[in-house]
């Protein structure tokens, strides 16, 4: 009787890389020492469990629960050599993967789990732990919003005011992007309350003093400064009109506008080497006083006065716009057409005009002369009306652009006050305009976060601490992109090297900072086949092109990985 034939085909595509890189941030251990194993239930450890659902989370972009059990399913064999454990279908069920996100939920010991990953990760990795970057984003969805529920209405950063909203405060180390500290708040929290608080779990977290706290101008609130100062830390952030009017910062331009004041070129270094030239600056020195805690604090703050070229370029283009669209509007007021308003006193013209030049933010910019006719229209007879002669005003309007006032303007845009209370021996001036640009590394952790692959929103949960659990766990796979992202680019620099082939459509493509999406998208297609003939067992994987070898020595992962997948065929036990 021939031997019957069974053929089993799993996608492996990046799940090895990623379940080892997890491994590699001892996840395992540091999850089953914070999440309680339940009691009754057998099968993966709570680490485990956290582990490969994270990687499904990664590689499919989907946190949605009720999808994990079915991709598990299809990958059973892939999930078990990976991990080394016994895997079953029955370890993702919802109410397991629920459970860990009500652990998570937990406060105290998502505070614990989070101090003892980010020690492992700083010795492990060999980061360098000096600056800080802080700022919040908002996730909003159609929740039904209670006196005392995460969802609240405030300022929407989805500009969707209608929507409840929940908000995140992410500490994240730079230049790496790798976030520190998470915090999740109700929504209508304001940004300034938040910036002390994550303060004090980055001390409480890192044990070490001496850092550079990064953030908008919320960070300046002065009570923050002082905060910072008494700390023994340093801060980097732009002030807002609230910490420096406009009165003051015409008092430091006047200077320049006279030509006493000389301003320090900043370059950039692009990544073929050449240098750009993207500002131009000085800086003065501001005493300040404050009390914290009941001490009265003092200390010398640098005002670092940064002409921006890019955001003065910008700004003149949309000045010109504004103009331009002011002038075709205020041109629109006087024209008759059928059935548009007519303006027969010059109180109610004038209004209009001040709310158009308003609205587009140019008073000042234009002249607007007023010129009052009056016009004798003839009103035809109807019926038994006879005809009659209507004595009606009109107004014209000659609008000018004031070119002495728009060169001021022009003049003006791309000025920006930073304040630091960092020595200029370790922050220069240049130091602090690339440290402040390199603020898209935590935009680019939000995106992840709300975007692919970690996909935020729409959120499917019910109670709050698990909602507040999924974020906490999302940002566990921030981690792991970014570090994935980070050993790659210091191996890439450390062998002086660039990688090519990770774009489809543009193969000798070369580049020195690839993304841990565009790494992880090169494992796609990747296939382990399963023949059972008889008794006997066989396994095929797919053949790892040069690119994914690469990768993986880049990484410092094994080959065997991938090639311990498709071990010599064997008899089952």
């Amino acid at each position: 009787m021939a031997d019957e034939l069974a053929v089993d085909s799993e996608r492996v595509d990046d799940i090895p890389v990623l379940i080892a890189q997890q491994a590699r941030m001892n996840l395992p251990d540091l999850l089953d020492a914070s999440v309680p194993n339940h009691g009754n239930r057998q099968g993966l450890s709570p680490g485990w469990l956290t582990v490969l659902w994270m990687s499904h989370i990664l590689s499919e972009a989907d946190h949605r629960l009720s999808h994990v059990r079915g991709w598990a399913r299809q990958r059973l064999e892939t999930l078990a050599r990976c991990s080394g454990q016994t895997v079953a279908e029955l370890d993702f069920t919802d109410d397991r993967l629920a459970d860990v996100l009500t652990v998570l939920g937990d406060d105290e010991r998502w505070r614990a789990f989070e101090g003892a990953l980010n020690e492992n990760l700083l010795r492990v990795y060999d980061l360098p732990a000096e600056r800080v970057r802080l700022d919040s984003t908002t996730a909003s969805g159609y929740w039904t919003v209670t006196d005392t529920g995460l969802f609240q209405f405030g300022h929407s950063k989805d500009h969707r005011p209608d929507l409840p909203q929940v908000k995140v405060m992410l500490s994240s180390l730079d230049p790496l992007g790798m976030p520190l500290v998470t915090q999740v708040v109700s929504g209508e929290r304001a940004d300034d309350r938040l910036y002390v608080p994550a303060i004090k779990q980055v001390r409480q977290g890192l044990a070490r003093r001496g850092l550079l706290y990064v953030g908008d101008s919320k960070l300046g609130a002065l009570e923050t400064r002082a905060f910072i100062q008494a700390g023994g830390d340093f801060y980097l952030c732009p002030l807002g009109l609230v910490q420096l009017p406009r009165e003051t910062l015409a008092t430091y331009l006047a200077p320049v506008w006279s030509g006493q004041q000389p301003r320090m070129p900043v370059y950039r270094e692009r990544e073929d080497g050449s240098q750009e030239l993207i500002a131009e600056g000085f800086e003065l020195t501001h005493h300040l006083t404050a009390n914290v805690a009941g001490q009265i604090i003092a200390w010398p703050e640098r005002h670092l006065v940064i002409h921006s070229l890019s955001l003065a370029e910008a700004g003149q283009r949309g000045l010109q716009a504004r103009l331009t669209h002011a002038q075709r509007e205020l041109a629109a007021l006087t024209e008759r057409k059928r059935g548009k308003q007519v303006f027969t006193e010059l109180t109610e013209l004038q209004g209009a005009v001040a709310t158009i030049m308003a609205c587009h933010e140019v008073i000042g910019l234009l002249r607007v002369e007023y010129r009052e006719t009056v016009q004798e229209r003839l009103v035809r007879a109807y019926g038994r009306r006879p005809a009659t002669v209507r004595v009606e005003k009109e107004f014209q309007l000659n609008v000018s652009r004031d070119e002495l006032a728009i060169q001021a303007a022009e003049r003006a845009l791309g000025w920006r006050v930073y304040a630091t209370n960092e020595p200029t021996e370790r922050l220069s001036l240049t130091q602090a305009v690339l440290a402040y640009r390199d603020e898209y590394t935590v935009e680019h952790d939000f995106g992840r976060l709300k975007g692919k692959p970690l996909s935020l929103a729409p959120m499917y949960l019910r109670t709050d601490q698990r909602i507040k659990g999924l974020i906490r766990l999302l940002t566990i796979g921030l981690r792991v992109l970014t570090l994935l992202e980070f050993v790659v680019r210091r191996s890439l620099a450390d062998a002086h090297t660039t990688l090519t082939g990770l774009y489809a459509d543009s193969p000798k493509h070369a580049t020195t900072r690839p993304t841990a999406e565009r790494l992880l998208e090169a494992f796609k297609g990747v296939t382990l086949t399963v023949i059972h003939l008889g008794e006997k067992v066989h396994r095929h994987l797919t053949p790892l092109s040069e690119l994914q070898q690469r990768i993986l020595t880049l990484l410092n992962i094994p080959v065997d990985v991938y090639t311990d997948l498709a071990a010599l065929s064997s008899e089952p036990p």
